[in-house]
């Protein structure tokens, strides 16, 4: 039988779990319109990041 020649430190161990961990993307909400962005992007449907308008959407 198999045995570790030596035990496998808490690093690698949460490493090898931490893909079941995983949920993907969480959606968040744009501040400014309401719709459902994703966090650190900006917002599709108005335009906005944080609380500048850096794109501009064609119903402007």
């Amino acid at each position: 039988m198999a045995v570790p020649k030596r035990k496998q430190s808490r690093m690698k161990k949460n490493q090898r779990k931490a893909a079941n961990r995983y949920k993907g993307v969480q959606a968040t909400f744009c501040t400014q319109c309401g719709a459902p962005a994703v966090p650190h992007r900006v917002c599709p449907s108005c335009g906005m990041y944080g609380q500048k308008q850096v794109v501009a959407t064609a119903a402007e």
